[in-house]
């Protein structure tokens, strides 16, 4: 495992959100189609997301970049024992420590740019590292008015709207789709907003959003036009003719 700048994460969330499998079903169902190639994900955590996007059949290769250095020796110890594809390597650090003549086809940040205080700078770093027509793929937060407690506690700077979201222009990448996912948790999410104001989901109750919220908005995300979602989501695609100034 090769090593850059070491961060630590400051939630303590990650465990019981593993426990959400419908959830990362629903969302590799939705980004599978755009990832391929060789992938980079920013901010792998725990490698539950991993374990949820990597397929086999589409990737060359997957770095799992994490800057937390004991989150990332779990990484390395999944990856030791085959809990992660073959594929994967592990990266402490950030993606700006890589060398800048590494690139790739897909680049994800799945609850992760919202951590990020210069997310347009982020993006600007990304996309100087995919190759022609790669892509970033971005799933974060959404709605600035449901920022409770839990978003404080775990560190995240903002929600995004999607117009917010698909707004961090960066030259060279035309945004490729942007909308919002999951309905139901957004009026489960509202509620704690209003109501409840905890700083952290119990297990029951992120088992209870995962067991009967997330079937719900499979369905109900397309009759809403993907209109509404505690979840928004942007891809962009890096233009064939675009040429760094």
């Amino acid at each position: 495992m090769k090593k850059g700048t070491e961060l630590s994460y400051i939630g303590d969330e990650l465990a019981v959100f593993a426990l959400a499998k419908n959830w990362k079903a629903y969302f590799a169902d939705l980004l599978a189609p755009y990832i391929a190639g060789r992938v980079a994900e920013v901010g792998a955590g725990l490698g539950a997301t991993t374990e949820a996007l990597c397929d086999p059949k589409r990737v060359r290769a997957w770095l799992c970049i994490e800057p937390d250095r004991t989150m990332a020796d779990e990484l390395q110890h999944k990856r030791a024992v085959g809990l992660l594809p073959d594929q994967c390597e592990v990266f402490s650090g950030l993606l700006a420590d890589l060398p800048a003549e590494r690139q790739f086809d897909t680049i994800l940040y799945i609850d992760v740019l919202e951590h990020i205080v210069d997310d347009r700078h982020e993006l600007e770093a990304a996309a100087a590292r995919l190759t022609a027509r790669g892509r970033i793929i971005v799933l974060s937060p959404a709605w600035p008015h449901l920022y409770s407690p839990f978003d404080r506690k775990i560190g995240h700077h903002r929600r995004y709207t999607k117009p917010q979201l698909a707004a961090l222009h960066v030259a060279g990448l035309d945004v490729e789709a942007a909308y919002y996912a999951d309905c139901a948790g957004y009026c489960a999410s509202l509620a704690n907003r209003l109501l409840l104001r905890q700083d952290l989901p119990s297990q029951a109750q992120v088992l209870f959003w995962d067991r009967w919220l997330v079937p719900a908005s499979r369905l109900l995300d397309p009759l809403f036009g993907w209109k509404l979602g505690r979840s928004v989501i942007a891809i962009w695609r890096k233009n064939a003719h675009h040429r760094p100034t």
